[in-house]
């Protein structure tokens, strides 16, 4: 019990307090969202899809059995039995109800069916820093096309409103990986089969830790289990080595193409990085030696056993060029430079090629790379480089929920956190192909793809970079008449009327204060101006109006200014108009603040 919650319990009074994990919005969030909304949905649009809402509560049973990327199946619900004894829900994503919307309404739906829709979900989990029980999520989808060209569509999509937002190309990348491809790998190490469904399972939520726990806690949790900081012992798969290592091959794609463990390989990357930066300056030697070290300070027994002299040039030299481009134009080598990929390669043949070594002769893992290579060629023939859409075996959301291709789209810039360290917003959106959701309602699967933004995560990012979508949506409070005499209320009301009436947003001051309160009033409100009428301006049928924002330049310009500056600013910070032209006065003042 906090001690607010004591003094509650002892005065009788209740806590005023929001439940965790549940956040109150004010009008600027409320405005910046809602500028940021409408330009996803224009970006949406563009793409042909139209508008669906589905109500926050759908039956139990038609959300399903299990939630995306969740342990335990059904416990983060928010749920209640309705009086006919029926389980209801609040939904906890918005593709659940797209399915059984579908479903429901199948014969009279134009398919493929595209929508698009925004909304709050639920998740019954236990919050933290940054993890809510409601948010926003903005989703588009297609359902009733199997064609590898609909998920390539939803890569291009994510690209496109990304940019839409103002962020800039090079600080994005949407990653795609396939199901199907993680699917052979672990048919080629014998966990084909319904005998082996349970470790399949297992599988691939360990690898869905990947971002929190790195490729050794994954490996651990693929073998014999791992112990977390709290002494909590998690069951692994209880693959073995060999096993471990070929998964976890595919998973990091530039340690198997190198030949390397993939715990090798991540020892090696540090070096990589001071090595292409020497590569000209250093001999073949001198680099094999330096990546030997791998940045450690120490020989790398895995790296000296796998990289020779020649081997570590030869790669050397393809990073180099593949990931460190020669600037243009004479442009700074520092502002031309792609960031570092980690899991990845920039040749889509080369990660394909990686890729069948680890599938072998698996025909589902092979079918995961064919639509991954048709993928690719829509999106490279369409203009998307592998700058903006990418290949990449990192990409392992929501392998349990997904039945084919997979995407992620990730914010790769940085920015200062309150201590002023260096931070990455990371994910702010993903989706996949989902062909199993709706056939859960008729006979026989319907193909369905779909991306889906978080709303409230990337509303974070573009304040961080201060985009015009959220900076612009900034809108300033109304125009504000103030009560100067009681007695005269319903002539002040006549002049907000007056305003309204000509589209102009106003207020009249509905407290008790004195003049000085209710300018105060007026500036928290973030007014640009006030409308003011006492006794004498009454008399001379008059209005004065104060320019809220000239007179705090006023204020704090007093001393600095010289007197003609100062005079001239005084000038503007209020005027005296008739009352009939109080609406052109006061529109050359908001104006004059881009109002």
């Amino acid at each position: 019990m906090t001690e607010q919650t004591k003094k509650a319990a002892k005065t009788g009074r209740t806590e005023a307090r929001a439940p965790r994990g549940f956040a109150d919005r004010a009008s600027a969030d409320i405005a910046a969202t809602d500028s940021m909304i409408a330009a996803i949905k224009t970006s949406y649009e563009l793409y042909g899809f139209e508008a669906v809402e589905t109500p926050f509560i759908e039956y139990t049973d038609a959300l399903g059995k299990f939630l995306p990327d969740q342990d335990r199946p059904n416990e983060g619900v928010f749920s209640f039995q309705d009086d006919d004894e029926q389980w209801l829900s609040l939904r906890y994503d918005l593709t659940a109800p797209l399915a059984r919307y579908v479903a429901e309404n199948f014969d009279r739906l134009a398919k493929p069916y595209r929508s698009y829709r925004c909304g709050w979900v639920f998740r019954n989990e236990k919050p933290g820093p940054g993890r809510f029980r409601q948010f926003m999520q903005f989703d588009a989808d297609t359902v009733g096309s199997a064609s590898i060209a609909a998920d390539a569509e939803m890569c291009m999509m994510a690209a496109d409103t990304l940019e839409a937002l103002g962020i800039p190309r090079g600080s994005y990348v949407i990653k795609v990986n396939n199901r199907k491809v993680l699917d052979g790998v672990m048919e080629a190490i014998g966990l084909g089969g319904e005998d082996n469904a349970g470790r399949r399972l297992t599988v691939l939520r360990a690898i869905d830790k990947l971002d929190r726990l790195g490729l050794e806690g994954v490996r651990l949790l693929l073998g014999p289990g791992r112990k977390d900081e709290s002494g909590d012992f998690t069951k692994g798969a209880g693959l073995g080595e060999q096993e471990s290592s070929r998964l976890l091959g595919l998973i990091d794609a530039i340690s198997s193409a190198l030949g390397a463990s993939p715990v090798a390989g991540e020892a090696l990357r540090d070096a990589f990085q001071t090595a292409i930066d020497k590569l000209d300056e250093l001999g073949p030697r001198q680099i094999g030696e330096l990546l030997r070290d791998s940045g450690s300070g120490q020989p790398s027994p895995e790296a000296e056993a796998v990289l020779d002299d020649t081997q570590a040039l030869s790669v050397l030299e393809y990073l180099r060029s593949h990931y460190f481009p020669q600037p243009e134009n004479g442009a700074d080598e520092a502002e031309t430079r792609r960031p570092w990929l980690d899991t990845s390669f920039a040749s889509d043949a080369l990660t394909f090629s990686t890729w069948r070594q680890s599938v072998g002769a698996s025909a589902i893992g092979a079918e995961g790379i064919a639509e991954l290579k048709a993928l690719a060629r829509i999106v490279r023939a369409a203009g998307y480089g592998p700058d903006r859409i990418r290949i990449d075996p990192s990409v392992v959301r929501g392998l349990e929920y997904y039945t084919g291709p997979v995407f992620e789209a990730e914010l790769t810039f940085e920015v200062k956190d309150e201590k002023g360290q260096p931070v990455r917003f990371g994910s702010v959106g993903g989706g996949g192909r989902y062909d199993g959701l709706v056939g859960r309602f008729r006979d026989g699967d319907v193909p369905a793809t779909g991306f889906s933004i978080g709303v409230s995560r990337l509303y974070a990012a573009l304040k961080a970079i201060n985009s015009p979508i959220v900076a612009a949506a900034k809108k300033p409070g109304p125009v504000v008449v103030l009560v100067m005499d009681r007695d005269e209320i319903g002539h002040y009301q006549k002049l907000v009327t007056e305003l309204r009436a000509n589209k102009i947003a106003a207020e009249l001051y509905l407290g008790e204060a004195s003049l000085n309160p209710q300018l105060k009033y007026a500036d928290r409100r973030g007014s640009v101006c006030v409308v003011i009428q006492g006794s004498n301006e009454r008399a001379k049928g008059e209005v004065a109006i104060k320019d809220l924002v000239a007179g705090a330049e006023l204020a704090k310009g007093a001393k600095t200014l010289d007197r003609d500056a100062y005079l001239a600013l005084k000038e503007k910070a209020q005027v005296v108009a008739p009352e009939a032209g109080m609406v052109a006065a006061v529109r050359q003042i908001l104006a004059r603040h881009g109002g």
